[in-house]
């Protein structure tokens, strides 16, 4: 867990951190619960490295052909 808060840090995680604490600000001034729910999302978001791609949730495996790969032969035009 230490590992997972530590290690990674990048941009967009920094301005996940940013606008997740900017959002909680701005709801403690306007006295906004619903608006600080979004805000924590946010910075929980950051500090724990989640989102939908965090986890590789997004990656597609490669389309595999049935019938096996074709040799595919290209000819110069010139």
């Amino acid at each position: 867990m230490k590992d997972l808060l530590t290690n990674n840090w990048n941009i967009i995680r920094f301005l996940r951190l940013g606008i997740g604490l900017a959002i909680i600000v701005q709801a403690i001034v306007a006295a906004d619960l619903l608006f600080g729910l979004a805000g924590l999302l946010f910075t929980g978001m950051a500090v724990f490295n989640a989102s939908c791609c965090g986890s590789g949730a997004c990656a597609t495996t490669p389309r595999v052909s049935k019938t096996g790969s074709k040799d595919v032969s290209y000819e110069e035009v010139v």
